[in-house]
Order: C-alpha cells, then structure tokens, then sequence
C-alpha cells in the first residue's frame, strides 16, 4: 500500500507541475479563438509538455523513486567485506567506464536482481538484492555490477527517457486528433467539445500507446545486448555468460516492482505477442549473443 500511495503521490505532483508549465506558456484548450477547429498547435504544446515533461521528470526523480520502491539503503560507510568489495568494485568499474562513481545500495529481495538508475552519468545509482549477493559467485556479482555500470556510461537511462517522451507526445497528440474527429465527423458536435471527444480520446491513447510502447520495449531490449557487451569488456564474456546463466534458475520468481522492471538486470520469457512487450530479451538469447562475441 505504502509503495501504491508513492507513486500516485509522485504521479500527481508531476501532473500538477506539468499544469503550471502549460499555463506559464499560455495554454487555453485544444481548440481555436471561435471553439470549433482543433489548434494543433496547442494540442502539440500539450503533448510535448506532458509527453517529454513527465518522461524527464520521472527521470529526475528516478533515483529517489527507486530507493523508496525498493527500500535500498546506499552505502555510505561499508560496515562489512562484502559492502566494501561491492563499493570497490563499482568505483573500479565506473573509473574504467570513465564516469562518476554511482551511489552503492543494497535492498532486501529473495530474487537475484540489480538495477541502475539516475539522470546523469556522473550521478547514478547502483543497487543489487541481498538475494543476489547469497546465491551468485563474486565474479557473476563482478559481472553484474559491470553490465550496470555498462548501462549508466551508455547513457542508457537518457535514452529511455527520450524514447518514451517521443513516444508519449505523439500517443498524446494523435489521440487527441482522433477524438476531435470522432466528436465532429460522428457525433456531429459543432462548437466546444461533447463527451464524445474526451472518451474516444482516452480509448485512443490507450490503444494506440499499448502499440506504440512496443517501441520503447524493443529500445529496451537492445540496451540490454549492449549493457552485456560492456559487461564482458570489463570482466570478460565468461563472467557475464556465468552470472546470466545463474540468473536462469530465479525465473518465475518475484522481481522488481513494475515501476523498476526495465532497470533490473533479470527478466522474465514471454511468448507470443507478448514478446514484444518484454523489457528484457530472453536470458538464452543473451548468453547466445555472447558466446557469439567471445568467439571474436
């Protein structure tokens, strides 16, 4: 409940500061001086501001979001061996990576899983479960941490963010398009907007961005490729071949909280159309793409 309470707080705090920002541009409504045609100009205004501005907003709080989600306490004076060969390993990976050491955290989960996150390189989060630190080898931990910090020097964290800006102006845009036709072409309203609008707006964005997030779902899945290829350059493919195939026997079992998912290193098989709606290819695929790269 606690986690549930979080992110609606958070959700509604950027939708009221999303508010602001269109009001302190001049925003007055999709339509234009007379009330009768679409200004798609406007409507363009309100997609990006809440299409790229909630993105990037959850961006910035993406650090903050994800210590609360899932309860990581960072690192701040090791008070053990394994909280000091994490944070040496971590700071060894990004000095190699050449990037900012990220914060190190630990959160309690059964699964083995780990996750990066933050705005900018210099400033990341890396947090790994404890079930990771008791049922992995040190050199699949090693291995693990190197395909975070892989992502963070990618910039991958930015690069979702923009795909999903992208993605949520256009689903934000076309949506409206297609109520405001719908609303004067079927329901045959001639000034202002009839209920006909709103609710063939909100189905249209439901269904056109279910089909358009398969787009940032494919983005995610070919950072992970890349995120591994990082990996075995840092530790070599073995290591990282070692800790995905370790990674094979928690399938099935609880993972990030959905709001997290993308940014764990685990995921789960889908089947199907459901295939392409995974953050994460499958692990098989993975370790096959590096064999195939230890081979060179």
């Amino acid at each position: 409940m606690k986690r549930v309470m979080l992110f609606l707080a958070t959700n509604l705090a950027i939708i009221l500061v999303l508010s602001i920002t269109l009001s302190l541009f001049g925003f007055r409504g999709y339509l234009d001086a007379e009330g009768v045609d679409l200004n798609l100009q406007s409507v363009l205004l309100f997609a990006f501001v809440f299409g790229m501005g909630g993105s990037f907003i959850s961006l910035a709080l993406s650090k903050w979001m994800a210590k609360r989600l899932t309860g990581a306490k960072v690192i701040t004076s090791p008070s053990n061996d394994t909280e000091q060969w994490l944070v040496q390993t971590v700071k060894h990976h990004a000095q190699a990576s050449g990037i900012g050491t990220p914060e190190v955290a630990i959160y309690q989960a059964p699964d083995p899983n780990a996750f990066a996150t933050g705005a900018r390189r210099n400033n990341a989060l890396v947090a790994v479960s404890t079930g990771l630190l008791q049922r992995m080898k040190r050199d699949e931990v090693e291995a693990v941490l190197a395909h975070e910090i892989s992502h963070v020097a990618n910039g991958d964290m930015i690069t979702l963010a923009l795909i999903q800006g992208v993605v949520n102006t256009f689903v934000i845009f076309l949506s409206r398009v297609i109520g405001h036709f719908v609303d004067r072409v079927v329901f045959k309203t001639e000034r202002g907007h009839g209920p006909a609008f709103w609710i063939t707006a909100i189905i249209a964005e439901m269904v056109i961005g279910i089909l358009a997030s398969t787009i940032v779902f494919w983005v995610s899945r070919q950072r992970e490729f890349r995120a591994d290829a990082g990996a075995a350059r840092l530790t070599g493919a073995n290591k990282m071949i070692s800790a995905l195939e370790a990674l094979k026997a928690s399938v099935g079992q609880p993972h990030l909280p959905d709001q997290m998912a993308a940014f764990g290193i685990s995921g789960g098989t889908k089947g199907g159309i459901a295939r392409f709606f995974m953050t994460h290819p499958p692990l098989d695929a993975r370790i096959e793409a590096l064999k195939t790269l230890a081979i060179r």
